[in-house]
């Protein structure tokens, strides 16, 4: 789960090499997004997120993150429609910071810099909004660093919180094995979650930290949200079951599909 998942061909900005450039939003339309089935949030999302997308966490490098499934097979996002648009409440922070990032500099990585996707389709010389006027940065540009910077700062808290996870060791193996109504099956395997039973067995004071950081509410949304996986399933039924026409019947509806999920110590 790389960073950059749907990031083409990222470039720094640069007030001299990008007098000149202006970005077109594009309204409603993540179609960027359509091959990705999940991204990572940051603890501060975990709420919103979790009333509609499971949030799990998985191994990333010597890193633990947690993200939220759009998809349940490769290459597949649920939630963007054929016309791009997504179909849920609740946009990941992830996604709509695109087509601006923020990436280590190669000689200090501690430091960021701005950059953009050039394979965005609102990225030209020709209509849009600019990005900066003489040497400063326009409205738009502004407005993007801040929400950059803003979501960098939320992450970093998240790391402490995922920090605590390890060394409390409250992190299990969840495997889900799903067998759809047309005879498919899949397994969702490599993926992390709370172990409820070792947070209850936490002692007082490392119960009080959870309390006092505020991240208790963040395990709790993160347990309930492994319950969105039968509505991930239904939606891979909706996309699975059509008649061969393309369309749907009352006749062609797949019946309800089943799923098992355990998780292992």
């Amino acid at each position: 789960m790389a960073n950059l998942l749907f990031y083409d061909n990222p470039v720094a900005l640069n007030k001299v090499t990008h007098k000149d450039t202006k970005i077109k939003p594009q309204v409603n339309d993540f179609g960027f997004a359509r091959n990705t089935n999940s991204v990572i949030i940051a603890g501060v999302e975990f709420s919103e997120a979790a009333k509609e997308y499971p949030i799990v966490f998985a191994q990333a490098g010597e890193s633990i993150v947690p993200v939220a499934l759009l998809g349940l097979r490769n290459e597949e996002n649920l939630f963007v429609k054929e016309d791009g648009s997504w179909d849920a409440r609740y946009v990941p922070a992830f996604v709509r910071r695109y087509p601006f990032v923020l990436a280590e500099t190669p000689e200090a990585p501690e430091q960021r810099m701005v950059c953009i996707d050039q394979g965005f389709a609102g990225f030209n010389e020709e209509e849009g909004e600019a990005l900066f006027e003489g040497e400063e940065p326009t409205p738009i540009l502004k407005q993007a660093i801040d929400f950059l910077e803003e979501y960098q700062k939320q992450y970093l808290r998240t790391e402490t919180f995922l920090n605590r996870l390890k060394s409390l060791d409250l992190l299990i193996s969840l495997n889900a094995k799903v067998d759809m109504a047309s005879g498919e099956q899949f397994s969702l395997t490599g993926l992390l979650a709370i172990d409820e039973k070792k947070l209850l067995a936490l002692d007082d004071l490392q119960a009080l930290e959870f309390f006092h950081s505020g991240e208790l509410g963040w395990v709790y949304c993160h347990l309930m949200s492994i319950g969105n996986l039968g509505n991930m399933i239904n939606r891979v039924a909706a996309v699975t079951g059509a008649g061969s026409d393309g369309e749907q019947t009352e006749d062609d509806k797949p019946a309800k599909p089943k799923s098992k999920a355990k998780a292992k110590k």
